[in-house]
């Protein structure tokens, strides 16, 4: 009895920031697309387990939830790190050598194509088609911090100083 009295409770802390974002948006499905994006800055991603709750909350089936989330590739279905790469593999970008960069920064985190977030949830390595911002190529960024005239070595530099920085606040 004791054990799921804590695992209601957990689940309520759980979804306590879901309840306020339903509640900022006076639980409308027309505002969907804002919640969801809300909800994903708060957990990182959407779950399957969120995802239907936001459904049942706003009246919507689940399945069509899920097909909005899966519809825009800004949302994601799987956790992400807490420190976000986004590298360029545009034609700019690509032409000078993005894939060195890339290749550098899952040789330092060990993740791969298949593999594009760290055990630890502390990085997730994405390639986008295009940042926008091809006289700086090649173009990395990092938690929304644009780095242009990217290399490998400067990538691998910026991950080190975060490692560092985490390792000093623990």
């Amino acid at each position: 009895m004791q054990e799921t009295i804590e695992h209601t409770q957990a689940t309520i802390d759980h979804l306590a920031p879901v309840n306020r974002i339903l509640e900022k948006y006076g639980y409308s499905p027309d505002k969907l697309i804002p919640i969801l994006q809300e909800v994903q800055a708060v957990y990182n991603y959407l779950s399957k387990d969120v995802i239907s709750y936001v459904a049942t909350s706003i009246g919507l089936p689940p399945s069509r939830v899920y097909g909005v989330a899966t519809f825009y590739a800004h949302f994601s279905l799987q956790p992400k790190g807490k420190h976000i790469i986004r590298l360029c593999d545009g034609t700019a970008c690509h032409v000078k050598k993005s894939t060195s960069i890339l290749s550098a920064l899952y040789a330092k985190l060990g993740l791969s194509a298949e593999k594009r977030t760290t055990d630890d949830l502390m990085f997730t390595i994405e390639t986008v088609s295009c940042l926008g911002a091809c006289g700086l190529a090649p173009v990395m960024v990092l938690d929304d911090e644009v780095h242009g005239q990217c290399s490998p070595d400067k990538a691998t530099e910026l991950i080190e100083a975060i490692i560092a920085e985490e390792k000093k606040n623990k």
